[in-house]
């Protein structure tokens, strides 16, 4: 168990953890934003249409959601540090395989490697900061807000960076500059944070459940991508829905009689936790649907190189990092609900105007968008996820944080799928699928919004319910 001491300047030790921690969630975040403006090239290089490249956006998101599920209990089975080191082991290798790839195919595959390392680092950083905020909710919204400031970071630079590595050296250099990351983080991981032990003491993984949240996602995943360029009616979509349907259902009664499930239900009994997973979900599916479609916008629809369309997105990620150490102070003062709240009614605004961007908008037009978007995101989404910390005994963090970033992933994978599907090749289909898209936003996050308002309570006021069993 990892302890620190607490004070109102952060001691040194829980300091080096945030760092630590942080270069995980910085390679996570980095292939988010730093892949989409590069999609172009490879679509050149690898003669891949939107479906390809949805897929290659998507083979990433799709194991990263799924297996964060069956990652958190690892990390609560085996340790937290050791999955955390373990994650980065594989993130790093899966990277290098991206880089080397020949084919769509090969790459394909090599993403979904990185998905599968990124499970593993998320719930397993996450819940060593729980450990080391120990049960100070002041602490916790500060840490989490400084590590969700590093992904900020890792969002803001991604489109400038990957800009200027496709300009001198090309697409593969996007995932070859992880690898010195990984190896700094394991680096630092095993100088800064001592050993974990296990939360719990057995060791029985819920392969069944496992297996039935990846055909369900996948087959959901399939149909959403491909129902464009095949139609409605094609039997490969109908199958990759009827395929979703029956395996989630038999994903539920798995689940509700496995004695050590991937997903506890009983999590979702908890006050606060799921308005706060449904709000996370909501937040993912419209950001990353959104950054997707942009993509296309700024190099296919507006003619911007890769290095213009990096330096455009600058502002859109930029100020990540600024709400995300505001919503921290904000939070460990007044809860978690206001920054939620008003996190959800900004990033709505911001939607709200670029459903206006046209053929020939100017960039200084978009600018409003750009900012008001990511700083309504940043402002919420470290609200949420400290609310989810604080709603779970400290036992089962790895799994519940865990839950809560698979079903954000699992918004970014469908929100990808879904956006990528109401725009098409031409640029006239992807100004107008853009609109539709922010149209879409729009109206979702003023349901995360009153979701909020509604819902979450103050962490004070359920300090008597934050107990959750095995299941």
């Amino acid at each position: 168990m990892i302890t620190v001491r607490q004070d109102p300047g952060f001691a040194t030790g829980l300091g080096r953890i945030i760092v630590a921690t942080s270069f995980g969630f910085v390679v996570t975040q980095l292939d988010v934003t730093i892949v989409n403006v590069a999609l172009p090239r490879i679509a050149s290089d690898l003669a891949v249409h939107v479906a390809g490249l949805q897929w290659i956006v998507d083979a990433y998101t799709l194991p990263f959601a799924v297996l964060m599920l069956s990652a958190g209990v690892l990390g609560d089975h085996f340790g937290s540090r050791r999955a955390y080191i373990t994650g980065l082991v594989i993130f790093g290798a899966a990277s290098l395989a991206c880089g080397l790839a020949p084919n769509v195919t090969t790459l394909i595959a090599s993403r979904a490697g990185q998905g599968a390392g990124a499970a593993l680092l998320i719930p397993s950083s996450l819940s060593l900061l729980n450990h080391a905020a120990a049960n100070d909710h002041g602490v916790r919204a500060r840490s989490v807000g400084l590590w969700t400031a590093s992904g900020g970071v890792a969002i803001a630079l991604g489109p400038v960076v990957g800009g200027l590595l496709l300009s001198i050296i090309g697409w593969r250099s996007i995932f070859l500059v992880n690898l010195p990351l990984c190896v700094i983080g394991g680096a630092l991981t095993l100088r800064a944070i001592p050993p974990t032990a296990p939360e719990t003491k057995t060791h029985r993984l819920d392969l069944p459940g496992q297996l039935l949240a990846i055909v369900a996602l996948a087959g959901l995943t399939c149909s959403v991508i491909e129902f464009r360029p095949l139609g409605f009616l094609h039997p490969l979509v109908i199958a990759g829905a009827g395929i979703a349907i029956a395996a989630g259902i038999a994903f539920y009664v798995v689940e509700m009689k496995a004695i050590e499930p991937m997903l506890p239900f009983s999590l979702f009994n908890l006050p606060n936790f799921t308005p706060a997973v449904i709000f996370g979900t909501l937040m993912n599916l419209t950001y990353y649907g959104t950054i997707f479609v942009l993509s296309l916008y700024l190099q296919q629809a507006r003619g911007y190189s890769a290095l213009h369309a990096g330096l455009a997105y600058l502002p859109l990620t930029a100020t990540f990092i600024f709400s995300n150490v505001a919503s921290g102070m904000v939070g460990a003062r007044t809860g978690p609900r206001p920054p939620m709240i008003a996190g959800a009614l900004l990033t709505a605004i911001g939607y709200a105007f670029l459903s206006r961007v046209g053929a020939t908008t100017s960039y200084l037009a978009m600018l409003l968008p750009f900012i008001v978007i990511p700083t309504g995101m940043g402002f919420a989404i470290p609200a949420m996820t400290a609310t989810v910390l604080s709603t779970v005994d400290r036992r089962r963090a790895g799994t519940a944080s865990a839950v809560v970033n698979a079903s954000r992933q699992t918004g970014g994978m469908i929100g990808v799928a879904i956006f990528g599907a109401m725009t098409g090749n031409a640029p006239g289909q992807i100004v107008r699928g853009l609109q539709l898209t922010s149209l879409t936003s729009l109206g979702l996050l003023l349901i995360a919004m009153m979701l909020a308002c509604k819902y979450i309570r103050r962490v004070h006021d359920i300090a008597a319910d934050t107990v959750c069993d095995s299941r």
